[in-house]
């Protein structure tokens, strides 16, 4: 029984998954510095909160991107 999966392949928008983590490791040490309240949390809490929300619509993104390859690589076949 032959395997209906195409195989993975690495596309440039993939590095998109790179954003939250960077924007995570690389803003914490700037957003800590600052001592405001936004929204009535401290500001680095809200920072890592929008980085959560960040990765999450990356990876929706992600998904939308990959399944329109995925099916116009199907309809080409």
């Amino acid at each position: 029984m032959a395997n209906s999966v195409a195989p993975f392949r690495l596309r440039r928008y993939h590095w998109i998954a790179i954003v939250p983590p960077v924007a995570m490791i690389a803003g914490v040490p700037f957003a800590n510095r600052v001592h405001t309240l936004v929204l009535g949390l401290p500001f680095l809490l809200l920072w890592i909160v929008g980085c959560v929300v960040l990765a999450a619509a990356c990876m929706a993104l992600l998904y939308a991107l990959d399944h329109r390859a995925t099916t116009e690589a199907g309809a080409r076949q």
